[in-house]
């Protein structure tokens, strides 16, 4: 393949459309997750209900992204950028992958092991009743307890790893856009 198809390489628009709606769906998750520490307490039980519809639904939509991706190969990177951001791409893209499952599973697990689950039902956006996973929350209030707090630290630190994957990502497009002169951009718009 020559440099300037591969230089010109596009996903295909159901890529870009995956890539789009877990964009949005994890930003306004983050500012959901941000903003409860911040609401009156009655306020606080939908935001985090929203929260945890949002997460089901990023796993959802993660899971029909990789399917695709497994299905469809990504365009080659661009032979002109240096082999290490090559590398490094590689690498944010995996570990990005590999955290639209851990956040919200590791959600889902926090939510499953919370002592007061069984006097809260979960529903997808108060429509769809969601279970709780069962090998959790039938646990002992005491294992439930040490489950919930490790579950959500994990959610919590998976969250700080995106952050930074999310600014390498968004940053070596907009290196290559902007500073490298390369269409980086055009690969992942409509």
């Amino acid at each position: 393949m020559d440099t300037l198809h591969i230089r010109n390489a596009r996903y295909t628009t159901t890529a870009v459309i995956l890539h789009w709606l877990v964009a949005v769906a994890i930003f306004v998750n983050v500012m959901l997750a941000w903003s409860a520490n911040y609401l009156p307490d009655a306020d606080i039980r939908p935001v985090i209900d929203t929260h945890k519809s949002i997460g089901i639904t990023v796993l959802g939509l993660a899971t029909l992204r990789l399917l695709w991706r497994l299905s469809h190969p990504q365009p080659e990177f661009d032979p002109l950028n240096a082999r290490w951001e090559r590398r490094l791409a590689r690498v944010v893209h995996g570990l990005l992958y590999l955290l639209l499952f851990a956040l919200p599973l590791s959600g889902w697990l926090h939510d499953s092991a919370w002592k007061d689950a069984a006097t809260h039902p979960m529903s997808l956006y108060g429509l769809i009743p969601w279970p709780r996973i069962q090998a959790i929350a039938t646990l002992g209030p005491e294992h439930k307890e040490e489950l919930h707090t490790l579950f959500g630290n994990l959610h919590t630190w998976c969250g700080y790893v995106l952050y930074a994957l999310v600014v390498l990502h968004v940053g070596g497009a907009l290196k290559h856009q902007f500073f490298d002169r390369r269409p980086a951009l055009r690969r992942m718009w409509l």
